[in-house]
């Protein structure tokens, strides 16, 4: 899930934030469910909910539980999404959707700026499996983290091990050049930039960075090029978002 790109999972598409818990399962008999008394709004209807009932993992569906989650992402309710990744991770019998809980909970986090938390649920995704389908994406999302507190050495580090895990991630080259680029490797960050944009990782973030390291490298006129057409294109992405 960067964690700012989601990060590994997109919020704004296809969850369905009008209705966050429609179908959430809990069903055990004893228990019955009326999904008016979950109120996305409400702070703590979820985990009261549950923690009322004594719900066991075999009562809930802990995929079900992450929609909640990227829900509450996709109201600014990221305290909440916390505690509902957490208590996915809890009840996941599965280890790939336990790993998805604990990337998004690092997500979650580093949207509050709390980036030694976000590193912690990172590494516990990673514990879990190191090479699975979620591991680039905690890889990628560790190095932001570990940038943002400061940490670029291991930033660079982990930025190195998303792309080894999943070369056709371009959210990891660019990752990737960034932190090199920052380290003033100016020529392998033009090649991780446009391995990204090859891969369909192109926005004006990626343009932007990328007329950097080409002012560096001292292509001063295909720097201005680049730089345009970030412009150009941040410009279309604010018309999209005004519409």
């Amino acid at each position: 899930m960067t964690d700012e790109e989601r990060r590994d999972h997109d919020f704004s598409e296809g969850q369905g934030f009008d209705e966050p818990y429609e179908g959430f399962d809990l069903d055990p008999p004893e228990l019955e469910v009326d999904p008016d008394q979950i109120d996305p709004v409400d702070s703590r209807a979820l985990a009261d909910l549950l923690d009322e009932h004594n719900v066991g993992a075999d009562d809930v569906d802990a995929e079900q539980l992450l929609d909640v989650g990227l829900s509450y992402m996709g109201i600014n309710r990221n305290e909440q999404a916390v505690d509902t990744f957490e208590r996915a991770a809890q009840y996941a019998e599965d280890d790939l959707v336990e790993q998805e809980a604990w990337v998004n909970k690092g997500v979650a986090h580093a949207e509050m700026e709390e980036y030694d938390q976000a590193i912690g649920a990172y590494k516990e995704a990673l514990r879990i499996d190191d090479d699975s389908v979620h591991a680039a994406p905690a890889e990628t999302n560790l190095a932001y983290a570990y940038w943002e507190a400061g940490r670029t050495e291991q930033a660079l580090e982990h930025a190195e091990r998303a792309v080894e895990i999943d070369e056709r991630s371009g959210q990891a080259w660019y990752n990737r050049g960034f932190f090199l680029l920052e380290r003033g490797l100016a020529e392998e960050a033009l090649d991780a930039f446009d391995n990204a944009t090859r891969l369909g990782f192109r926005n004006a973030e990626v343009l932007q960075e990328k007329a950097r390291a080409l002012e560096e490298t001292g292509e001063h006129d295909r720097a201005e090029e680049v730089a345009e057409e970030a412009e150009q294109l941040q410009a279309e992405q604010q018309e999209r978002l005004m519409e």
